[in-house]
């Protein structure tokens, strides 16, 4: 049995094949006090991002969105950001904006990547920048890297800390104490940067 709290389900209960509903009913009442406080966040991460506003974040600034009708790419002037359409939160805008960003991510991730395996003296093999909806990147056991391109909506040091988890990962490929060492050894304040991804990580979206 799997119970779920998310944005597109709402509270999903799963169950195995001939299962009682009466024993989904028994886990909901059971758990309900976690049920309630991950509402609770869901709630709280919508009110975050309602409160942008015509904002959106980018690597710790705030950019301003303004509409253009008949622009179809969006184009950076100083702290705002021409999108496409009106309003600015239309699905026209949205899809330019996630566009942009994917542009973006490759050209701010790439040289924070050459950087950090220079400096820990290892290599990689390609990068690769996705959507992922679990995970923030991933490297590969021959060396490739993923990155998702919401990292970019978070400050700056939070996508440096990921890049930097990411090639550990190139010395060492699972979660051990000796990857955790190796990752505080090259980024002390990973723990922090960790919890805030875990903290507003749903807040990271258009």
């Amino acid at each position: 049995m799997r119970v779920r709290v998310d944005e597109q389900s709402g509270v999903e209960v799963v169950l195995p094949r001939r299962t009682a509903e009466r024993e989904a009913a028994a886990a909901i009442r059971q758990l309900r006090p976690w049920i309630e406080r991950r509402i609770a966040e869901l709630e709280r991460h919508r009110a975050a991002i309602a409160a942008r506003g015509a904002t959106v974040p980018y690597l710790g600034q705030t950019l301003a969105l303004v509409a253009e009708p008949g622009r179809t790419r969006v184009h950076r002037s100083g702290e705002r950001l021409l999108v496409p359409g009106a309003p600015a939160d239309g699905e026209a805008s949205r899809a330019a904006l996630e566009r942009w960003y994917r542009r973006r991510a490759a050209e701010e991730i790439a040289p924070r990547l050459d950087a950090a395996t220079a400096r820990a003296g290892t290599r990689y093999t390609k990068l690769t920048i996705r959507g992922q909806r679990t995970r923030w990147a991933s490297c590969s056991t021959n060396g490739g890297m993923s990155f998702n391109w919401r990292l970019l909506l978070a400050p700056a040091p939070v996508l440096d800390y990921v890049v930097w988890h990411e090639v550990c990962h190139l010395e060492v490929m699972d979660h051990s104490p000796r990857f955790w060492n190796l990752l505080a050894s090259r980024w002390p304040d990973y723990e922090a940067h960790q919890a805030w991804l875990r903290r507003h990580g749903a807040t990271l979206v258009l």
